[in-house]
């Protein structure tokens, strides 16, 4: 009889250290060393503990995934839940940012520059807009500008004789007479002589200055040089250096302005001097190189020559 007892009470020892132990399907191969090998075609499935059992927290078993939420479960009343803790806030959606310049909307600030340095377009020099200031131009007279990259204020541009010294506009008129009547010696006593005398070539004008213009007109006789003349005082003029001691009044104003720049008016009074085929000539060039005409505020007649 105690043989009997000590055999179930042995079995029921042996069946609580099984059931302590983690549970596998008999297709699990195990070798001598207790490590659980896989091979192909044999699978290990760990098998549920058994209820009322604790299964070892040291376990190499990976935890079973939290079982999916049922679709579309009971509605319930609400109630309190009883000692619940603060529930996780989802996290919000990021703002859809609005496109770019898109309507409706203002342009971003631009970044602020660096300690010493102004923004973009804060402290720079405004180009020039080619405004005239009203009082600088001579009454009675049209004037226009003409800008020019890096060359200063623009251009002035008279037209007619209003706001020219006495002698400049006496000198003018007499220069235009006498370009009308076809004579060339007339204009002898107008030109000077000398190093300091009218600058007639930017080469070689040795000789008597009637006959090196004489020489230099398409008919031999200055006439075609003399029509040139009165076409160049006729055009517009500029006034360089005013209020200096090189101030000169030069005719015409294509040599203080961008022979690329000029407005279709503009070429229309240019191509009364000269020929398509001469601007092409300028601008391949740079600059207007006609015949140009100046004189000092004292009516002096200080160069008519061609070339720049």
């Amino acid at each position: 009889m105690i043989d009997v007892h000590l055999a179930k009470l042995c079995g029921a020892l042996g069946l609580a250290v099984l059931l302590a132990q983690p549970a596998h399907a008999f297709s699990q191969i195990v070798t001598k060393d207790g490590v659980a090998q896989q091979r192909e075609g044999i699978v290990s499935v760990p098998l549920p503990p058994l209820a009322g059992t604790v299964t070892p927290s040291a376990s190499p078993e990976p935890a079973a995934a939290p079982a999916a939420p049922v679709a579309n479960p009971p509605v319930a009343a609400p109630t309190a839940p009883a000692d619940a803790g603060p529930q996780p806030t989802p996290p919000a959606a990021p703002a859809t940012q609005p496109p770019e310049n898109a309507p409706g909307t203002e342009p971003a600030a631009p970044d602020a520059a660096p300690d010493g340095e102004a923004p973009d377009g804060e402290g720079a020099e405004a180009p020039t807009t080619g405004e005239i200031d009203p009082s600088t131009v001579p009454a009675g007279a049209i004037a226009k500008t003409i800008d020019e990259e890096d060359a200063g204020p623009p251009a002035v541009i008279v037209y007619g004789e209003e706001g020219l010294p006495k002698p400049v506009r006496d000198l003018r008129h007499t220069l235009m007479a006498i370009a009308k009547t076809g004579d060339i010696e007339a204009l002898r006593p107008y030109i000077q002589v000398g190093e300091e005398g009218t600058l007639l070539s930017f080469g070689e004008a040795s000789g008597d200055p009637i006959q090196f213009l004489k020489s230099a007109s398409g008919d031999g006789e200055g006439v075609e040089l003399l029509a040139i003349m009165l076409e160049v005082l006729e055009a517009g003029h500029v006034r360089n250096e005013p209020d200096s001691d090189n101030e000169i009044f030069v005719w015409p104003y294509f040599t203080a302005v961008a022979v690329d720049k000029l407005t279709k008016p503009q070429k229309v009074e240019l191509f009364e001097l000269v020929t398509a085929g001469d601007y092409q000539e300028m601008l391949n060039f740079g600059a207007y190189n006609f015949y140009r005409m100046g004189i000092s505020p004292d009516g002096k007649l200080q160069f008519f020559v061609a070339g720049d």
